[in-house]
């Protein structure tokens, strides 16, 4: 192979990008990296914590998410597809009448949306639905 100047940009530019997506932690990584950091490392149970999100959402611009969990002091939701994956976190005080939460999240592609509750009694609390999304609302 004659090395030229386009035979040299393209190695380049080959190699810049084979080095970067090495780089790269898959999302659902991030995820659980931000639930461990969330937890402490504490063991998740689950049942506590009720998660409803739609089977398939038409838009992932704005796709309907309700968590409820009684006896939490905070909520955290966790969206694994997209590059932040933490989403919002609710946080409830001593007089609040209900320990609920709904809103609207966006979402990049298909994926599971994980609630992480934090109780009075110190434990964690797991839920997670998966979200099958037919168009992306993080630019696609």
């Amino acid at each position: 192979m004659q090395l030229t100047r386009r035979n040299l940009l393209l190695l380049s530019t080959a190699s810049v990008a084979a080095t970067a997506m090495g780089a790269f932690p898959a999302f659902a990584s991030l995820t659980d990296d931000e639930i461990a950091k969330l937890t402490g490392g504490a063991n998740l149970g689950e049942g506590a914590i009720t998660l409803t999100a739609p089977e398939i959402a038409e838009n992932g611009n704005t796709v309907p998410i309700e968590v409820s969990a009684p006896g939490a002091i905070a909520i955290t939701l966790f969206a694994d597809g997209n590059p932040v994956p933490n989403v919002a976190t609710f946080n409830f005080g001593p007089l609040s009448a209900s320990r609920s939460a709904s809103t609207r999240i966006r979402l990049a592609q298909t994926q599971n949306v994980v609630a992480i509750a934090k109780m009075e009694d110190g434990s964690f609390q797991k839920a997670l639905a998966n979200v099958k999304v037919t168009i992306g609302g993080c630019g696609g």
